[in-house]
C-alpha cells in the first residue's frame, strides 16, 4: 500500500536516516498529516519525493512501484500504451512515468565505465527508405556505438550510445566516457576507431572486409548478437523511435541487460537510483537530446 511504499522509499533515499538538505541535520520530526519531514535545527520542511525523480508527481507511489516492476521484468521493454493499460492510467501519465524512469536508467548507466576486454562496433538503427542514398549517410538512419565487456567468453556488461557522426574525435570523446583507461578494445578496421587509442585504451583493430560475411567475424559474435536483440526489441515494442527519444530507449535496454542476472534485485536498484536522481520536468523529457 501507499504507506509501505513511503517507508521503503525513505529507506532508499536516506539509508543512514533522514538528513536535512539545508543544514545537514539528522534530528527531525515527521508531520504525519502532511507527510513532511521537519528538521529540528533549522525547521526546514522536506517532502519525501522533493528533489528526486518523483518530484511533483500526482500519481501514487504504488503506481510508480508497479511501473518499475513492469518495466524491469520485461526483456524487450513495454510501450507507454500497454503500460497505461496495466497501470489503469492514461497513456500520457504512463509515458511520463516510463520516460522519467528511463532517465534514471540513463544516469545510472553512466556511473561505471567498461573495463577489461571490450568489443566495440558501429551500427545504424532505422528502416529502409525508397530512393535516396544507400549505405552510410542514408536518410532515416541513426548511428550508434555498441560496446560489450566480456568475461570468461560471455558478455558481462553493455554500453550503447548514439553518436552524431563516425569521426575520430567523436569516438575519442565517447570512449573516454564509457571505457576505463587501459582497457583492451577490439574493433573493426573503420578509421574513426583510431580515436580509441587516443582515449588511452589499448586498441586492437581487425580488418573484417566490407562484405556481409565480415560482420560474422568470431571476435564480434556477442556484439552482433546483442545488436540484433536491440533491433528486435525496438521493432517489437515501439515500431519506431524518434531521434530525441532514442538515447533513453537504448538506456532502458542497456540497464536491463547489465542487471539481468538478478531480476528480483532490479526494483530496489532502480528505486534507489530514482531516489538519488534529480527531478526531470516534462520540458526536459520532451526536449533533451544527448549526442556524442
Amino acid at each position: 500500500d501507499e504507506a509501505q511504499c513511503r517507508v521503503t522509499l525513505a529507506r532508499w533515499r536516506w539509508p543512514e536516516g533522514f538528513t536535512c538538505p539545508k543544514c545537514g541535520g539528522r534530528s527531525h520530526c515527521v508531520l504525519a498529516h502532511r507527510h513532511l519531514y521537519q528538521c529540528n535545527a533549522c525547521r526546514r520542511q522536506t517532502s519525501l519525493t522533493a528533489g528526486t525523480i518523483f518530484n511533483s508527481t500526482k500519481a501514487p507511489l504504488t503506481t510508480w512501484f508497479r511501473a518499475m516492476y513492469l518495466i524491469t521484468q520485461t526483456k524487450q521493454g513495454i510501450s507507454s500504451i500497454e503500460l497505461g493499460r496495466r497501470l489503469g492510467t492514461t497513456q500520457t501519465t504512463a509515458w511520463k512515468i516510463k520516460t522519467k524512469l528511463a532517465e534514471v536508467m540513463r544516469l545510472d548507466n553512466d556511473r561505471t565505465p567498461l573495463e577489461g576486454r571490450i568489443e566495440m562496433d558501429d551500427a545504424y538503427l532505422g528502416g529502409k527508405r525508397s530512393g535516396g542514398k544507400t549505405g552510410r549517410g542514408s536518410p532515416g538512419k541513426r548511428p550508434i556505438v555498441v560496446a560489450v565487456q566480456s568475461a570468461d567468453g560471455k558478455p558481462a556488461r553493455l554500453k550503447v550510445r548514439r553518436i552524431a557522426r563516425f569521426k575520430r574525435k567523436r569516438v575519442k570523446s565517447l570512449t573516454k566516457r564509457i571505457v576505463a583507461p587501459g582497457a583492451f578494445v577490439v574493433t573493426d578496421g573503420l578509421a574513426c576507431f583510431r580515436g580509441v587509442a587516443d582515449a588511452g585504451c589499448e586498441h586492437h583493430p581487425i580488418a573484417t572486409g566490407a562484405s556481409r560475411h565480415g560482420a560474422d567475424h568470431p571476435s564480434f559474435h556477442w556484439l552482433n548478437t546483442i545488436l540484433a536483440n536491440i533491433k528486435t526489441a525496438i521493432v517489437a515494442t515501439y515500431k519506431a523511435v524518434r531521434k530525441k527519444h532514442l538515447v533513453r530507449t537504448l538506456a532502458e535496454f542497456e540497464w536491463r541487460f547489465n542487471n539481468r542476472e538478478n531480476l528480483a534485485a532490479m526494483i530496489p536498484l532502480l528505486a534507489s537510483a530514482a531516489a538519488r536522481s534529480r527531478p526531470a520536468p516534462y520540458w526536459h523529457l520532451k526536449m533533451a537530446d544527448y549526442g556524442a
